[in-house]
């Protein structure tokens, strides 16, 4: 019997556009969230769905809405601060787990933390699986395969373009960013890296360093790479003085009481679920992600190009294409899993292409 998909955080922003992906794909999610007002409004709304009533702050409440291969969908961010709980529940019910995090101190805990207790009770994590960073992981794979065994490094770029402004769950996600360490592949190994240390460009745009999925996913699907990198190309111009700033908030927080401050900061002024960008706004905006696959020498050998659909609503139908194939006994393995790992190579290009993102020509 396929397992039921719940979705926690159905009433944020992001929420409720996975809760309408999976509605428009056929399926009858259980909405979850805090607020029983606003929860059963939106399960009305949408054709009558079953809701329930669940609270980061009470554990319990998530892990009771779950059953062994039912499939979490959480949506609930910021994640460093309030994603642990939905994890934990996935894995404690022999749930699998996917979630829409962007944040790379969260990711690294999900593949290092959590991945040998959720293989253990026969759940598959995936963590990060919107466009943070599932289109980068498939453009990452397609080069490599393409590249052949000479490619030893990959480079993946993102990039918009429309003037779509990010979401209030991304935005508190973001505050934090520069507090928090993130990570590189480098060596064949993973290593502490600050957020936004390098520079490079695509195509003539400049891109800052940034930690992802990829660097611990890739690695498991080209075991001769030794270099994996992500890049995300918002800031323009800004590229160079968000460098600047990383360096400068990386001494200052070596400081006591520094980074609490700047956490405690983001905290009041930046909240998570405040909204986003409209339906018009959102088809403005376009998605842009390279990745080049390159030899020891660094010569590029294979370079994919993928393009489509703004990165809000890819996220809440790449989620939506996720969960339905998890519960429909696609998912392939259990731990943390990349989405290369979970689907299979040309199934999450089919599924990327579904969602609205697709190889360009």
């Amino acid at each position: 019997m396929a397992g039921r998909i719940v979705l926690f955080g159905a009433t944020g922003y992001t929420g409720g556009l996975a809760a309408r992906a999976l509605v428009a794909r056929g399926a009858a999610p259980l909405l979850a969230a805090r607020s029983r007002e606003r929860v059963e409004a939106l399960a009305a709304e949408l054709g009558g769905l079953d809701s329930a009533v669940a609270d980061v702050a009470q554990p319990q409440t998530i892990r009771a809405l779950l059953e062994p291969g039912d499939v979490l969908v959480s949506t609930v961010g910021p994640f460093a601060r309030w994603g642990e709980p939905a994890v934990r529940a996935a894995i404690d019910a022999g749930a699998h787990y996917i979630d829409s995090t962007g944040e790379p101190p969260f990711i690294r805990a999900v593949f290092e933390r959590h991945g040998a207790d959720a293989e253990a009770a026969g759940a598959g994590l995936l963590t990060a699986f919107g466009y943070d960073y599932v289109p980068g992981n498939l453009a990452g794979a397609l080069a490599l395969r393409e590249a052949g065994p000479r490619a030893v490094s990959v480079d993946i770029g993102y990039f918009v373009g429309g003037g779509a402004q990010p979401s209030g769950g991304t935005r508190a996600s973001a505050a934090g960013m520069l507090a928090e360490p993130a990570y590189a592949f480098a060596g064949g190994r993973l290593v502490g890296e600050r957020t936004a240390r390098s520079v490079r460009t695509f195509d003539g745009r400049p891109a800052v360093s940034i930690g992802g999925t990829e660097q611990f996913a890739l690695p498991r699907v080209h075991p001769g790479l030794r270099d994996a990198r992500v890049w995300l190309g918002w800031f323009g111009p800004a590229s160079r003085p968000l460098q600047a700033l990383s360096a400068a908030t990386a001494i200052a927080t070596r400081l006591p009481g520094v980074r609490g401050a700047i956490e405690a900061t983001a905290g009041r002024l930046v909240k998570g679920s405040t909204g986003g960008p409209d339906a018009a706004t959102r088809a403005k905006a376009r998605s842009h992600i390279v990745a080049i696959a390159s030899d020891s020498d660094g010569a590029p050998l294979a370079t994919v190009r993928l393009e489509g659909d703004n990165p809000y609503d890819f996220t809440g139908a790449i989620l939506a294409w996720g969960a339905t194939t998890a519960t429909g006994g696609g998912m392939h393995g259990t731990g943390a899993l990349g989405p290369v790992d979970a689907f299979g190579l040309d199934a999450l290009e089919a599924g990327v292409a579904e969602a609205g993102i697709a190889r360009r020509t």
